[in-house]
Protein backbone atom coordinates (compact mmCIF):
# COMPACT_ATOMS: atom_id res chain seq x y z
CA UNK A 1 0.00 0.00 0.00
CA UNK A 2 0.80 3.62 -0.45
CA UNK A 3 1.92 5.09 2.88
CA UNK A 4 0.37 8.11 4.19
CA UNK A 5 2.44 11.41 4.37
CA UNK A 6 2.52 14.68 5.99
CA UNK A 7 4.05 17.77 5.23
CA UNK A 8 6.67 19.26 7.11
CA UNK A 9 8.03 22.65 8.11
CA UNK A 10 10.77 23.12 10.55
CA UNK A 11 11.87 26.77 11.52
CA UNK A 12 15.17 26.44 13.14
CA UNK A 13 17.90 29.41 14.22
CA UNK A 14 20.07 30.24 11.70
CA UNK A 15 22.76 30.00 13.61
CA UNK A 16 22.55 26.43 13.80
CA UNK A 17 21.38 25.64 10.42
CA UNK A 18 24.28 22.82 10.43
CA UNK A 19 23.32 21.45 13.40
CA UNK A 20 20.05 21.00 12.63
CA UNK A 21 20.71 19.23 8.86
CA UNK A 22 22.99 16.98 10.80
CA UNK A 23 20.56 16.18 13.29
CA UNK A 24 17.83 15.29 10.29
CA UNK A 25 20.49 13.38 8.32
CA UNK A 26 20.34 11.34 11.66
CA UNK A 27 16.69 10.97 11.65
CA UNK A 28 17.07 9.66 8.08
CA UNK A 29 13.07 10.21 7.90
CA UNK A 30 12.51 13.53 5.73
CA UNK A 31 12.26 14.01 2.16
CA UNK A 32 13.72 16.95 1.29
CA UNK A 33 11.82 20.03 -0.82
CA UNK A 34 13.79 22.48 -1.17
CA UNK A 35 11.94 25.80 -0.14
CA UNK A 36 14.56 27.67 -2.83
CA UNK A 37 16.86 26.64 -5.56
CA UNK A 38 19.83 25.36 -3.82
CA UNK A 39 22.95 27.75 -5.21
CA UNK A 40 26.54 28.42 -3.05
CA UNK A 41 30.06 28.40 -4.83
CA UNK A 42 30.96 25.15 -2.27
CA UNK A 43 28.12 23.48 -3.95
CA UNK A 44 29.85 24.01 -7.37
CA UNK A 45 33.21 23.37 -6.07
CA UNK A 46 31.76 20.09 -4.83
CA UNK A 47 30.12 19.40 -8.00
CA UNK A 48 33.36 19.92 -9.74
CA UNK A 49 34.97 17.60 -7.51
CA UNK A 50 32.62 14.64 -7.96
CA UNK A 51 33.11 15.16 -11.82
CA UNK A 52 36.85 15.07 -11.64
CA UNK A 53 36.24 11.39 -9.38
CA UNK A 54 33.72 9.80 -11.69
CA UNK A 55 36.38 11.07 -14.84
CA UNK A 56 38.74 9.07 -12.82
CA UNK A 57 36.67 6.08 -12.24
CA UNK A 58 35.55 5.80 -16.27
CA UNK A 59 39.07 6.01 -16.89
CA UNK A 60 40.52 3.10 -14.31
CA UNK A 61 36.89 1.18 -14.78
CA UNK A 62 39.14 -0.17 -18.21
CA UNK A 63 41.72 -2.22 -15.81
CA UNK A 64 40.83 -5.40 -14.32
CA UNK A 65 43.16 -5.39 -11.30
CA UNK A 66 42.35 -6.72 -7.76
CA UNK A 67 41.79 -4.29 -5.17
CA UNK A 68 44.91 -2.63 -3.56
CA UNK A 69 43.75 -0.13 -0.01
CA UNK A 70 46.23 3.55 0.22
CA UNK A 71 48.60 2.94 2.83
CA UNK A 72 47.49 4.83 5.87
CA UNK A 73 48.63 8.27 6.58
CA UNK A 74 47.97 11.21 8.30
CA UNK A 75 45.04 12.32 5.77
CA UNK A 76 44.63 9.38 3.79
CA UNK A 77 41.66 11.51 2.10
CA UNK A 78 44.25 13.89 0.75
CA UNK A 79 46.34 10.92 -0.80
CA UNK A 80 43.04 9.91 -2.86
CA UNK A 81 42.35 13.25 -3.63
CA UNK A 82 46.56 13.23 -5.58
CA UNK A 83 45.61 9.87 -7.22
CA UNK A 84 42.33 10.89 -8.52
CA UNK A 85 44.46 14.32 -9.41
CA UNK A 86 46.93 11.63 -11.29
CA UNK A 87 44.49 9.63 -12.78
CA UNK A 88 43.07 12.49 -14.35
CA UNK A 89 46.25 14.15 -16.18
CA UNK A 90 47.42 10.92 -17.26
CA UNK A 91 43.74 10.57 -18.93
CA UNK A 92 44.16 14.21 -20.35
CA UNK A 93 46.97 13.09 -22.17
CA UNK A 94 46.23 9.34 -22.84
CA UNK A 95 43.41 10.94 -24.57
CA UNK A 96 45.52 13.63 -26.49
CA UNK A 97 48.06 11.07 -27.63
CA UNK A 98 45.14 9.02 -28.84
CA UNK A 99 44.08 11.87 -30.79
CA UNK A 100 47.63 12.36 -32.32
CA UNK A 101 47.73 8.77 -33.40
CA UNK A 102 43.85 9.08 -35.10
CA UNK A 103 45.05 11.67 -36.98
CA UNK A 104 48.48 10.73 -38.09
CA UNK A 105 46.83 7.62 -39.18
CA UNK A 106 43.84 9.54 -41.56
CA UNK A 107 46.93 11.36 -43.01
CA UNK A 108 48.66 7.92 -44.00
CA UNK A 109 45.85 7.13 -46.23
CA UNK A 110 46.47 9.67 -47.97
CA UNK A 111 50.24 8.72 -48.88
CA UNK A 112 48.40 5.11 -50.47
CA UNK A 113 46.31 7.22 -52.67
CA UNK A 114 48.77 9.38 -54.11
CA UNK A 115 52.38 8.18 -52.90
CA UNK A 116 55.27 9.21 -50.83
CA UNK A 117 55.14 12.70 -51.74
CA UNK A 118 55.34 14.72 -48.98
CA UNK A 119 54.69 18.44 -48.58
CA UNK A 120 58.17 19.84 -48.62
CA UNK A 121 58.93 18.39 -51.98
CA UNK A 122 55.44 20.07 -53.36
CA UNK A 123 57.26 23.27 -51.92
CA UNK A 124 60.92 22.52 -53.06
CA UNK A 125 59.61 21.89 -56.86
CA UNK A 126 57.18 25.14 -56.38
CA UNK A 127 60.54 27.08 -55.79
CA UNK A 128 61.87 25.49 -58.88
CA UNK A 129 59.19 27.00 -61.33
CA UNK A 130 57.10 23.56 -61.25
CA UNK A 131 53.81 23.62 -59.71
CA UNK A 132 52.19 20.18 -58.66
CA UNK A 133 48.26 19.87 -58.07
CA UNK A 134 46.73 16.84 -56.71
CA UNK A 135 42.92 16.18 -57.86
CA UNK A 136 40.15 13.72 -58.00
CA UNK A 137 37.74 13.62 -61.13
CA UNK A 138 35.30 11.04 -63.16
CA UNK A 139 36.11 9.51 -65.80
CA UNK A 140 34.00 11.57 -68.03
CA UNK A 141 35.85 14.86 -66.64
CA UNK A 142 39.17 13.64 -67.76
CA UNK A 143 38.25 13.06 -71.32
CA UNK A 144 37.65 16.93 -71.77
CA UNK A 145 41.05 18.20 -70.02
CA UNK A 146 43.26 19.62 -72.61
CA UNK A 147 45.83 17.32 -74.58
CA UNK A 148 48.65 19.91 -73.86
CA UNK A 149 47.88 19.99 -70.26
CA UNK A 150 50.59 17.78 -68.59
CA UNK A 151 48.29 15.37 -66.28
CA UNK A 152 49.05 11.91 -64.78
CA UNK A 153 46.42 9.13 -63.75
CA UNK A 154 47.82 7.54 -60.89
CA UNK A 155 44.61 4.98 -59.44
CA UNK A 156 41.53 4.65 -60.79
CA UNK A 157 38.73 3.48 -58.12
CA UNK A 158 35.04 3.47 -58.07
CA UNK A 159 34.36 5.33 -61.05
CA UNK A 160 36.95 8.16 -60.25
CA UNK A 161 40.14 9.04 -61.31
CA UNK A 162 43.12 10.27 -58.70
CA UNK A 163 45.20 12.66 -60.85
CA UNK A 164 48.04 14.73 -60.93
CA UNK A 165 48.31 17.84 -62.91
CA UNK A 166 52.23 19.59 -63.34
CA UNK A 167 52.40 22.85 -64.66
CA UNK A 168 54.74 25.48 -65.23
CA UNK A 169 52.31 28.44 -64.42
CA UNK A 170 51.39 28.37 -61.15
CA UNK A 171 47.85 30.23 -62.84
CA UNK A 172 47.53 27.01 -64.57
CA UNK A 173 44.23 25.01 -63.30
CA UNK A 174 41.97 22.23 -64.32
CA UNK A 175 38.56 23.97 -62.35
CA UNK A 176 38.40 21.02 -59.75
CA UNK A 177 39.03 20.71 -56.18
CA UNK A 178 42.50 20.70 -54.94
CA UNK A 179 43.46 17.61 -53.08
CA UNK A 180 45.99 18.86 -50.29
CA UNK A 181 49.16 16.81 -49.02
CA UNK A 182 49.92 16.41 -45.55
CA UNK A 183 52.15 18.68 -43.99
CA UNK A 184 54.39 15.26 -42.62
CA UNK A 185 56.05 13.38 -45.00
CA UNK A 186 54.74 9.59 -44.61
CA UNK A 187 58.02 8.94 -42.89
CA UNK A 188 57.60 11.73 -39.59
CA UNK A 189 54.19 10.54 -39.14
CA UNK A 190 55.11 6.57 -38.75
CA UNK A 191 57.47 7.81 -36.14
CA UNK A 192 54.99 10.28 -34.79
CA UNK A 193 52.19 6.87 -34.67
CA UNK A 194 55.52 4.80 -32.91
CA UNK A 195 56.66 7.93 -30.22
CA UNK A 196 53.04 8.40 -29.36
CA UNK A 197 52.08 4.52 -29.19
CA UNK A 198 54.94 3.72 -26.85
CA UNK A 199 53.83 6.86 -24.78
CA UNK A 200 50.15 5.16 -24.46
CA UNK A 201 51.94 2.17 -23.81
CA UNK A 202 53.44 3.81 -20.99
CA UNK A 203 50.50 5.65 -19.78
CA UNK A 204 48.68 2.52 -19.73
CA UNK A 205 50.81 1.20 -17.25
CA UNK A 206 50.73 3.38 -14.96
CA UNK A 207 46.86 3.84 -15.11
CA UNK A 208 46.88 0.15 -14.25
CA UNK A 209 48.97 0.66 -11.46
CA UNK A 210 46.50 2.93 -10.15
CA UNK A 211 43.39 0.97 -10.68
CA UNK A 212 43.71 -0.99 -7.77
CA UNK A 213 42.84 2.05 -5.79
CA UNK A 214 39.21 1.90 -7.59
CA UNK A 215 37.23 0.90 -4.36
CA UNK A 216 39.17 3.83 -2.73
CA UNK A 217 37.82 6.01 -5.70
CA UNK A 218 34.62 4.85 -5.03
CA UNK A 219 34.75 5.77 -0.95
CA UNK A 220 35.97 9.16 -2.03
CA UNK A 221 32.74 9.86 -4.51
CA UNK A 222 30.49 8.49 -1.63
CA UNK A 223 32.11 10.86 0.72
CA UNK A 224 31.52 13.86 -1.36
CA UNK A 225 28.45 13.04 -2.54
CA UNK A 226 27.24 13.18 1.08
CA UNK A 227 28.22 16.48 1.36
CA UNK A 228 26.82 17.27 -1.72
CA UNK A 229 23.37 16.02 -0.11
CA UNK A 230 24.02 18.19 3.10
CA UNK A 231 24.67 21.45 1.47
CA UNK A 232 22.07 21.23 -1.30
CA UNK A 233 19.89 20.88 1.97
CA UNK A 234 21.73 23.72 3.94
CA UNK A 235 21.60 26.12 1.13
CA UNK A 236 17.95 24.93 -0.37
CA UNK A 237 16.48 26.39 3.12
CA UNK A 238 15.32 30.25 3.03
CA UNK A 239 16.10 32.67 5.91
CA UNK A 240 14.58 35.40 7.53
CA UNK A 241 15.56 37.74 10.84
CA UNK A 242 17.41 35.14 12.18
CA UNK A 243 15.53 31.94 11.26
CA UNK A 244 15.79 29.78 8.70
CA UNK A 245 12.91 27.53 6.92
CA UNK A 246 13.40 23.79 5.52
CA UNK A 247 10.76 21.60 4.35
CA UNK A 248 9.53 18.41 3.15
CA UNK A 249 7.24 15.13 3.52
CA UNK A 250 7.91 11.70 5.69
CA UNK A 251 5.45 8.91 6.78
CA UNK A 252 3.35 9.36 9.54
CA UNK A 253 4.26 7.35 11.33
CA UNK A 254 7.52 9.15 11.56
CA UNK A 255 6.05 12.39 12.93
CA UNK A 256 6.86 11.56 16.06
CA UNK A 257 10.41 10.50 15.48
CA UNK A 258 11.40 14.60 14.20
CA UNK A 259 8.71 16.14 17.31
CA UNK A 260 10.65 14.72 19.43
CA UNK A 261 14.31 15.50 18.40
CA UNK A 262 12.66 19.26 17.55
CA UNK A 263 11.97 19.46 21.01
CA UNK A 264 15.67 18.21 22.17
CA UNK A 265 17.25 20.73 19.47
CA UNK A 266 14.40 23.51 20.03
CA UNK A 267 13.11 23.42 16.53
CA UNK A 268 9.70 24.03 15.87
CA UNK A 269 7.64 22.32 13.34
CA UNK A 270 4.72 22.30 11.84
CA UNK A 271 2.81 19.32 10.67
CA UNK A 272 0.13 18.96 7.97
CA UNK A 273 -1.72 17.49 5.17
CA UNK A 274 0.15 17.78 2.11
CA UNK A 275 -1.75 20.40 -0.25
CA UNK A 276 -0.80 19.03 -4.02
CA UNK A 277 -0.43 15.61 -4.26
CA UNK A 278 1.98 16.06 -7.20
CA UNK A 279 4.97 17.24 -4.74
CA UNK A 280 4.56 14.45 -2.22
CA UNK A 281 6.99 11.19 -2.58
CA UNK A 282 5.74 7.92 -2.76
CA UNK A 283 6.93 5.04 -0.31
CA UNK A 284 5.04 1.68 -1.00
CA UNK A 285 5.05 -1.21 1.70
CA UNK A 286 3.76 -4.79 0.98
CA UNK A 287 3.99 -8.03 2.49
CA UNK A 288 7.27 -9.63 1.39
CA UNK A 289 5.49 -11.91 -0.53
CA UNK A 290 3.69 -8.85 -2.63
CA UNK A 291 7.05 -7.37 -2.70
CA UNK A 292 8.78 -9.98 -5.03
CA UNK A 293 7.10 -7.97 -7.87
CA UNK A 294 8.97 -4.87 -7.56
CA UNK A 295 11.60 -6.07 -10.06
CA UNK A 296 8.76 -5.20 -12.52
CA UNK A 297 7.71 -1.90 -11.50
CA UNK A 298 11.54 -1.10 -11.39
CA UNK A 299 12.37 -3.05 -15.00
CA UNK A 300 9.29 -0.58 -16.15
CA UNK A 301 10.70 2.42 -14.68
CA UNK A 302 7.42 3.15 -13.31
CA UNK A 303 5.41 4.68 -9.74
CA UNK A 304 2.20 5.23 -8.60
CA UNK A 305 1.59 8.90 -7.60
CA UNK A 306 1.22 9.71 -4.18
CA UNK A 307 -3.00 9.85 -4.88
CA UNK A 308 -3.28 6.58 -7.02
CA UNK A 309 -3.30 3.35 -6.69
CA UNK A 310 -0.98 0.71 -5.25
CA UNK A 311 -1.66 -2.49 -7.89
CA UNK A 312 1.01 -4.71 -6.42
CA UNK A 313 -0.79 -7.88 -4.90
CA UNK A 314 -3.57 -7.44 -8.26
CA UNK A 315 -0.18 -7.36 -10.33
CA UNK A 316 1.26 -9.89 -8.83
CA UNK A 317 -1.80 -12.06 -9.46
CA UNK A 318 -2.57 -11.44 -12.73
CA UNK A 319 0.88 -10.99 -14.14
CA UNK A 320 1.13 -14.56 -12.90
CA UNK A 321 -1.99 -16.00 -14.66
CA UNK A 322 -0.79 -14.23 -17.91
CA UNK A 323 3.03 -15.30 -17.45
CA UNK A 324 1.35 -19.38 -17.35
CA UNK A 325 -0.92 -18.73 -20.02
CA UNK A 326 1.53 -17.09 -22.48
CA UNK A 327 4.30 -19.56 -21.99
CA UNK A 328 1.55 -22.37 -21.94
CA UNK A 329 3.44 -25.27 -21.49
CA UNK A 330 4.35 -27.16 -17.97
CA UNK A 331 7.56 -28.25 -19.67
CA UNK A 332 8.95 -24.78 -19.89
CA UNK A 333 7.80 -23.97 -16.66
CA UNK A 334 10.37 -26.80 -15.65
CA UNK A 335 13.27 -25.60 -17.56
CA UNK A 336 12.57 -22.12 -15.92
CA UNK A 337 12.07 -23.21 -12.55
CA UNK A 338 15.52 -25.36 -13.21
CA UNK A 339 17.26 -22.32 -14.55
CA UNK A 340 16.46 -20.34 -11.98
CA UNK A 341 17.07 -22.78 -8.95
CA UNK A 342 20.65 -22.76 -10.62
CA UNK A 343 20.93 -18.86 -11.24
CA UNK A 344 20.06 -18.65 -7.27
CA UNK A 345 23.38 -20.47 -6.60
CA UNK A 346 25.70 -18.96 -8.86
CA UNK A 347 24.90 -15.28 -8.09
CA UNK A 348 24.15 -15.23 -3.91
CA UNK A 349 24.30 -11.45 -3.87
CA UNK A 350 21.31 -10.95 -6.48
CA UNK A 351 18.49 -9.57 -5.14
CA UNK A 352 16.36 -11.99 -3.96
CA UNK A 353 12.94 -10.85 -4.85
CA UNK A 354 13.89 -11.67 -8.74
CA UNK A 355 14.22 -15.14 -8.11
CA UNK A 356 11.29 -15.80 -5.53
CA UNK A 357 9.14 -14.09 -8.42
CA UNK A 358 10.48 -16.39 -10.96
CA UNK A 359 9.45 -19.38 -8.61
CA UNK A 360 6.09 -17.92 -8.06
CA UNK A 361 5.91 -17.43 -12.24
CA UNK A 362 7.14 -20.74 -13.36
CA UNK A 363 5.21 -22.39 -10.90
CA UNK A 364 2.15 -20.98 -12.09
CA UNK A 365 3.27 -22.25 -15.44
CA UNK A 366 4.03 -25.72 -14.72
CA UNK A 367 0.30 -25.58 -13.14
CA UNK A 368 -1.20 -23.96 -16.34
CA UNK A 369 1.17 -26.87 -18.49
CA UNK A 370 -0.57 -29.41 -16.06
CA UNK A 371 -4.48 -28.65 -16.35
CA UNK A 372 -4.01 -27.91 -19.94
CA UNK A 373 -2.07 -31.38 -20.67
CA UNK A 374 0.72 -29.52 -22.66
CA UNK A 375 4.27 -30.92 -22.02
CA UNK A 376 6.76 -29.88 -24.47
CA UNK A 377 4.16 -29.70 -27.05
CA UNK A 378 3.86 -33.69 -26.81
CA UNK A 379 0.56 -34.86 -26.37
CA UNK A 380 1.51 -38.36 -25.32
CA UNK A 381 3.11 -36.90 -22.01
CA UNK A 382 -0.48 -35.77 -20.64
CA UNK A 383 -1.79 -39.14 -21.67
CA UNK A 384 0.72 -40.50 -19.00
CA UNK A 385 -1.73 -41.61 -15.72
CA UNK A 386 -0.79 -39.27 -13.50
CA UNK A 387 -0.32 -36.28 -15.53
CA UNK A 388 -3.73 -37.26 -17.77
CA UNK A 389 -5.40 -36.99 -14.33
CA UNK A 390 -4.47 -33.33 -14.13
CA UNK A 391 -6.20 -32.21 -17.55
CA UNK A 392 -9.34 -30.39 -17.46
CA UNK A 393 -10.95 -31.47 -20.56
CA UNK A 394 -12.52 -28.32 -21.54
CA UNK A 395 -8.78 -26.37 -21.59
CA UNK A 396 -7.01 -29.60 -22.99
CA UNK A 397 -4.54 -27.74 -25.29
CA UNK A 398 -4.95 -30.82 -27.92
CA UNK A 399 -8.53 -30.79 -28.43
CA UNK A 400 -9.08 -28.38 -31.49
CA UNK A 401 -12.84 -27.55 -30.26
CA UNK A 402 -11.34 -25.99 -27.41
CA UNK A 403 -10.67 -23.52 -29.02
CA UNK A 404 -13.68 -20.98 -28.78
CA UNK A 405 -13.89 -22.40 -25.31
CA UNK A 406 -10.54 -20.45 -24.86
CA UNK A 407 -11.38 -17.19 -26.05
CA UNK A 408 -14.49 -17.61 -23.93
CA UNK A 409 -12.16 -17.67 -21.01
CA UNK A 410 -10.05 -15.36 -21.65
CA UNK A 411 -13.06 -12.55 -22.19
CA UNK A 412 -14.12 -13.72 -18.36
CA UNK A 413 -10.43 -13.04 -17.48
CA UNK A 414 -10.51 -9.70 -19.18
CA UNK A 415 -14.16 -8.61 -18.06
CA UNK A 416 -13.25 -9.72 -13.82
CA UNK A 417 -9.74 -7.99 -14.37
CA UNK A 418 -11.25 -4.62 -15.11
CA UNK A 419 -14.38 -5.60 -12.89
CA UNK A 420 -11.70 -5.79 -10.12
CA UNK A 421 -10.24 -2.05 -10.89
CA UNK A 422 -13.42 -0.48 -11.11
CA UNK A 423 -14.54 -1.79 -7.82
CA UNK A 424 -11.42 -0.47 -6.12
CA UNK A 425 -11.89 3.05 -7.53
CA UNK A 426 -15.70 2.82 -6.10
CA UNK A 427 -13.97 1.79 -2.57
CA UNK A 428 -11.99 4.66 -2.32
CA UNK A 429 -14.89 6.47 -3.29
CA UNK A 430 -17.65 4.92 -1.01
CA UNK A 431 -18.79 8.08 0.52
CA UNK A 432 -19.60 9.99 -2.37
CA UNK A 433 -22.38 9.36 -5.38
CA UNK A 434 -19.05 8.62 -7.75
CA UNK A 435 -19.01 5.18 -6.43
CA UNK A 436 -22.05 4.62 -8.08
CA UNK A 437 -20.51 5.80 -11.50
CA UNK A 438 -18.10 2.82 -11.31
CA UNK A 439 -20.98 0.54 -10.66
CA UNK A 440 -22.29 1.75 -13.60
CA UNK A 441 -18.70 1.29 -15.72
CA UNK A 442 -18.81 -2.54 -14.40
CA UNK A 443 -22.24 -3.03 -15.87
CA UNK A 444 -20.65 -1.31 -18.96
CA UNK A 445 -17.90 -3.81 -19.12
CA UNK A 446 -20.18 -6.87 -18.48
CA UNK A 447 -22.73 -5.67 -20.83
CA UNK A 448 -19.17 -5.40 -23.62
CA UNK A 449 -18.35 -9.01 -22.32
CA UNK A 450 -21.72 -9.85 -23.49
CA UNK A 451 -21.38 -8.42 -26.69
CA UNK A 452 -18.36 -9.34 -27.63
CA UNK A 453 -19.19 -13.19 -27.19
CA UNK A 454 -21.80 -12.21 -29.05
CA UNK A 455 -20.35 -10.53 -32.33
CA UNK A 456 -17.08 -13.04 -32.22
CA UNK A 457 -18.46 -16.28 -30.72
CA UNK A 458 -22.17 -16.24 -31.56
CA UNK A 459 -23.18 -16.70 -27.97
CA UNK A 460 -26.94 -15.40 -27.50
CA UNK A 461 -26.98 -12.11 -25.93
CA UNK A 462 -28.70 -12.35 -22.23
CA UNK A 463 -32.10 -10.99 -22.12
CA UNK A 464 -31.32 -8.60 -19.25
CA UNK A 465 -28.34 -7.00 -21.55
CA UNK A 466 -30.19 -3.97 -22.27
CA UNK A 467 -30.93 -3.45 -18.49
CA UNK A 468 -27.19 -3.65 -17.58
CA UNK A 469 -26.13 -1.80 -20.66
CA UNK A 470 -28.65 1.78 -20.13
CA UNK A 471 -28.35 0.66 -16.33
CA UNK A 472 -25.07 1.39 -16.58
CA UNK A 473 -24.94 4.73 -18.96
CA UNK A 474 -27.37 6.29 -16.83
CA UNK A 475 -25.29 5.77 -13.63
CA UNK A 476 -22.17 7.09 -15.17
CA UNK A 477 -23.96 10.05 -16.39
CA UNK A 478 -25.69 11.16 -13.68
CA UNK A 479 -22.80 10.05 -10.90
CA UNK A 480 -19.28 10.57 -12.81
CA UNK A 481 -19.05 14.28 -12.50
CA UNK A 482 -21.24 15.72 -9.45
CA UNK A 483 -21.04 19.70 -10.05
CA UNK A 484 -23.49 22.35 -8.49
CA UNK A 485 -24.76 22.26 -12.06
CA UNK A 486 -25.66 19.23 -12.73
CA UNK A 487 -27.02 19.22 -16.09
CA UNK A 488 -23.29 20.98 -16.86
CA UNK A 489 -21.92 17.74 -14.91
CA UNK A 490 -23.99 15.35 -16.83
CA UNK A 491 -23.32 16.87 -20.16
CA UNK A 492 -19.46 16.33 -19.31
CA UNK A 493 -19.96 12.79 -18.73
CA UNK A 494 -22.54 12.19 -21.40
CA UNK A 495 -19.91 13.36 -23.91
CA UNK A 496 -17.29 11.11 -22.69
CA UNK A 497 -19.02 8.41 -22.43
CA UNK A 498 -19.28 6.56 -25.98
CA UNK A 499 -15.40 6.66 -26.77
CA UNK A 500 -15.15 5.35 -23.40
CA UNK A 501 -17.66 2.59 -23.67
CA UNK A 502 -16.31 1.80 -27.07
CA UNK A 503 -12.91 1.32 -25.58
CA UNK A 504 -14.26 -0.39 -22.44
CA UNK A 505 -15.42 -2.92 -25.65
CA UNK A 506 -11.80 -3.18 -27.22
CA UNK A 507 -9.94 -3.85 -23.60
CA UNK A 508 -12.25 -6.73 -23.53
CA UNK A 509 -11.42 -8.20 -26.74
CA UNK A 510 -7.60 -7.38 -25.88
CA UNK A 511 -7.63 -10.19 -23.81
CA UNK A 512 -7.83 -12.70 -27.28
CA UNK A 513 -4.03 -12.17 -26.99
CA UNK A 514 -3.64 -14.36 -24.19
CA UNK A 515 -5.30 -17.39 -26.16
CA UNK A 516 -3.82 -16.61 -29.33
CA UNK A 517 0.20 -16.78 -27.44
CA UNK A 518 -0.51 -19.37 -25.90
CA UNK A 519 -2.32 -20.95 -28.44
CA UNK A 520 0.67 -20.19 -31.21
CA UNK A 521 3.36 -21.46 -28.42
CA UNK A 522 1.41 -25.03 -28.55
CA UNK A 523 1.77 -25.05 -32.32
CA UNK A 524 5.20 -24.22 -32.47
CA UNK A 525 6.89 -26.38 -30.02
CA UNK A 526 4.61 -29.33 -31.66
CA UNK A 527 5.94 -28.30 -35.03
CA UNK A 528 9.58 -28.33 -33.63
CA UNK A 529 8.41 -31.83 -32.36
CA UNK A 530 7.31 -33.13 -35.92
CA UNK A 531 10.26 -31.83 -37.80
CA UNK A 532 12.46 -34.10 -35.28
CA UNK A 533 10.44 -37.25 -35.93
CA UNK A 534 10.89 -36.94 -39.12
CA UNK A 535 14.42 -36.76 -39.15
CA UNK A 536 14.13 -40.01 -37.10
CA UNK A 537 16.59 -41.47 -34.60
CA UNK A 538 17.40 -44.43 -36.99
CA UNK A 539 21.43 -43.31 -36.59
CA UNK A 540 23.81 -41.37 -34.77
CA UNK A 541 24.00 -38.42 -37.42
CA UNK A 542 20.05 -38.57 -37.90
CA UNK A 543 19.43 -38.56 -34.37
CA UNK A 544 22.42 -35.31 -33.95
CA UNK A 545 20.05 -33.40 -35.63
CA UNK A 546 16.84 -34.43 -34.42
CA UNK A 547 18.14 -33.82 -30.93
CA UNK A 548 19.49 -30.52 -32.64
CA UNK A 549 15.98 -29.37 -33.61
CA UNK A 550 14.40 -30.29 -30.26
CA UNK A 551 16.65 -28.20 -28.58
CA UNK A 552 17.04 -25.17 -30.64
CA UNK A 553 13.27 -25.33 -31.90
CA UNK A 554 12.12 -25.19 -27.88
CA UNK A 555 15.05 -22.16 -27.01
CA UNK A 556 13.15 -20.50 -29.58
CA UNK A 557 9.84 -20.59 -28.18
CA UNK A 558 10.87 -20.28 -24.48
CA UNK A 559 12.24 -16.84 -25.60
CA UNK A 560 9.71 -15.56 -27.86
CA UNK A 561 7.20 -16.66 -25.07
CA UNK A 562 8.96 -14.68 -22.96
CA UNK A 563 9.10 -11.92 -25.27
CA UNK A 564 5.34 -12.35 -25.50
CA UNK A 565 5.55 -11.83 -21.34
CA UNK A 566 6.71 -8.72 -21.97
CA UNK A 567 5.15 -7.38 -24.62
CA UNK A 568 1.31 -8.53 -23.70
CA UNK A 569 1.40 -9.93 -19.90
CA UNK A 570 2.87 -6.28 -18.52
CA UNK A 571 0.70 -4.75 -21.00
CA UNK A 572 -2.65 -5.72 -19.43
CA UNK A 573 -1.46 -4.56 -16.29
CA UNK A 574 -0.27 -1.51 -17.38
CA UNK A 575 -2.23 -0.03 -19.84
CA UNK A 576 -5.97 -2.28 -20.07
CA UNK A 577 -6.34 -2.54 -15.65
CA UNK A 578 -4.37 0.74 -14.73
CA UNK A 579 -6.54 2.63 -17.66
CA UNK A 580 -9.14 1.82 -16.14
CA UNK A 581 -8.09 3.32 -12.69
CA UNK A 582 -6.92 6.85 -14.19
CA UNK A 583 -3.36 5.91 -13.30
CA UNK A 584 -0.55 7.93 -14.81
CA UNK A 585 2.17 6.67 -12.99
CA UNK A 586 3.58 10.27 -12.11
CA UNK A 587 4.83 9.12 -8.69
CA UNK A 588 8.58 10.17 -7.50
CA UNK A 589 10.26 8.32 -5.07
CA UNK A 590 10.38 8.74 -1.42
CA UNK A 591 14.48 9.45 -0.50
CA UNK A 592 14.62 10.52 2.82
CA UNK A 593 17.84 12.37 3.67
CA UNK A 594 19.79 10.46 5.87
Amino acid sequence: MIVKMKKVTLLVSQKRTNIAVNELRKLGVLHIKHMRSPHADYITAIEHKLTRINNALDIVNDFEIEEEPIEESVNPWKEISKKVKEVGCLGQEKEKLQKIIEQAQKEQIWFKDWGNVSKSMIESLKEKGVFVNFHICSKSFLKTIDKEEVVYVLKKRAGLCYIVHISRNKDDSLKLPKVEAPQESSYALNKKITLSSQKLEEIDAQLKELSIHKKCFLHYKEKFIKKLEFCQVRFGMISQEGVACLGGFCPEESVSKISKAASINGWATIFEEPDNPDEVPTLIRNPRWVEIIKPVFKFMGTLPGYKEFDISFWFLLFFSLFFAMLIGDGGYGLVLLATTVFLKKKFKTAQKEIFFLMYVLSAATVIWGAITGTWFGFENIAKLPILNSLVIDKINSFVSANQLYMIFLCFVIGAVHLTIAHAIMAFRYINSVVALAQAGWICIIWSAFFLAGNLLLSKPLPGFIGILGVGGALLVILFSNPQKNIIKGMAISLADLPLKAISSFSDIVSYLRLFAVGYATVAVASTFNAMAFEAGFNNIIAGIIAALILFFGHTLNILLGLMAVVVHGIRLNMLEFSGHLNMQWSGSKYRPFK
